[in-house]
């Protein structure tokens, strides 16, 4: 195991590894194993984050007016950065997060794969001409960036998260604060180091770690910040969204409260795999994850059976150990959250497996905890309507397509949805009825393409601007319309 217990990552702030004015730092550790220590990292304060706003202000007008295949060409070398040690920067990420090495290896690839769609793109992503009547004149439109933008991205997809934010940023032409999750910053860390190996000039990319509450007013109430862009909790999100400024945009991708349906007429084996799927894997960390199961009440029987069977048979380990179906939740609060959540389930439901926290020499030391289901699950319990963005699935039978599709849009999110049927009659309904930003026809909850939009409805999202896919790019940009004769 690489040692970088002892190892202090700075701050990246116009163009230079820095410390924090603070001067402290704080562990990043493994929890799979909390005694590895995975790096130290600096606690930034607000001092720092107004000399990165600075910095980024200082740098967009060169960064502007570079040429656009510059730009781009920039962004191809990043993506060869991280392709090139794919390997390396998924150890840590497996190490800081908890997902297995194959996932987070995967991502590390999907990264640099979403850098290039964005170098391309954004080369043909401009504006348009207008037919009039006035022979003598053009009346075309132009898209410009925006100035300083602010990314803050989660911990449980530390890097694919944060690439698809900033690249659309970076090749419209605009400057970037980037502050990772305190929880996961050394894939943050990689990711900056990637566009700087690459020699993206100083202060387009600011980098700064520490908590929300010391740098986030800093990085999204300054009047030189144009545009926010926020992946995490809908709480969060909404006091971002409060405080930040009139002309400001934001772009929220917020909560999730995933629903899977499954009709009478659905493949019950390939029903199970979808809930499996989309509610454990990366132990239920997922802001697109499975969290409820509305099935069929004359199916619900011998569904729930092969689920349960199916849920006994995952097995749960350190990622950097093998294959294991389930790592360890990623922070101690996740742990101490998600076990509540379980006690409260089995409160107020009928609890069939799971949710134990397992103990012995390989679990000690990590946050491990046993995937967890419920039944008799109603739409008024907590564990069916709050998130908890952990191994947990309830299951809420249903009477038939229209129960099915009311009671999984009585909720305050709209995320991602999906049905397991063989009617297309149903999946075609299914795609106009349901109120989610992400409608899946027998597929899982999670997972997108990268040139596909992504986001949400009510308030999984402010729903202004999508993310990934080519619409990725309009969240950067500001449109001038020009009128121009002779």
């Amino acid at each position: 195991m690489d040692d970088l217990s002892q190892q202090t990552f700075l701050n990246y702030i116009g163009g230079k590894w820095t410390p924090s004015v603070s001067g402290k730092t704080a562990p990043n550790r493994n929890p799979a194993d909390t005694d590895d220590v995975v790096g130290q990292f600096h606690v930034s304060n607000a001092e720092d984050a107004r000399q990165a706003v600075l910095a980024a202000e200082a740098a967009f007008a060169a960064w502007r007016d570079t040429p656009i295949s510059k730009r781009a060409a920039i962004l191809f070398k990043a993506a060869q950065h991280l392709e090139d040690n794919a390997a390396s920067i998924a150890r840590e990420l497996t190490r800081e997060e908890g997902k297995g090495l194959n996932l987070a290896k995967d991502e590390v690839l999907r990264s640099a794969q979403t850098i290039r769609f964005y170098a391309v793109e954004g080369q043909s992503f401009t504006g348009e001409t207008y037919p009039h009547d006035d022979p003598d004149m053009i009346v075309y439109s132009q898209r410009e960036p925006l100035g300083v933008v602010t990314v803050i991205s989660p911990w449980n997809f530390p890097i694919s998260i944060p690439a698809r934010k900033i690249a659309p940023a970076l090749i419209t032409g605009n400057t970037v604060v980037f502050k990772p999750s305190s929880d996961a910053p050394m894939s943050g860390y990689r990711l900056t180091e990637a566009f700087v190996q690459a020699g993206l000039p100083a202060g387009v990319l600011n980098f700064l770690t520490g908590p929300a509450g010391a740098v986030g007013e800093a990085i999204t109430g300054a009047s030189q910040v144009r545009a926010i862009s926020f992946t995490g909790s809908t709480a969060a999100g909404e006091q971002i969204h409060r405080t930040a400024g009139l002309t400001t945009r934001t772009q929220m991708e917020l909560g999730g409260k995933n629903p899977l349906i499954v009709l009478a007429d659905a493949d019950l084996d390939r029903a199970v795999d979808l809930a499996v799927k989309g509610g454990f894997s990366l132990s239920g960390q997922a802001c697109t994850g499975t969290s409820r199961v509305l099935v069929d009440r004359k199916v619900s029987g011998a569904y729930t059976d092969k689920l349960l069977a199916r849920i006994k048979t995952l097995t749960i380990g350190n990622g950097l150990d093998g294959n294991f179906d389930l790592g360890p939740l990623a922070t101690a609060r996740q742990l101490d959250n998600v076990l509540g959540y379980i006690e409260l389930g089995k409160q107020e439901a009928t609890h069939l497996y799971g949710g134990d926290r397992l103990t012995g020499a390989a679990f000690d030391r990590g946050y491990y905890v046993t995937p967890a289901l419920f039944a008799g699950v109603t739409q008024q319990m907590r564990i069916a309507r709050e998130e908890i963005f952990g191994p947990v699935i309830a299951l809420i039978e249903v009477d038939g397509y229209e129960d099915a599709i009311a009671q999984a849009n009585d909720t305050e999110y709209g995320l991602s949805a999906a049905i397991a049927t063989t009617d297309a009659r149903y999946a075609h309904r299914f795609a106009r009825d349901i109120q989610a930003g992400t409608v899946k026809i027998n597929r899982t909850t999670t997972g997108n393409l990268i040139n596909a939009p992504f986001g949400g409805l009510k308030h999984s999202s402010t729903s202004t601007f999508r993310e990934s896919g080519r619409v990725g790019l309009e969240f950067y940009t500001q449109i001038k319309t020009v009128y121009r004769a002779g």
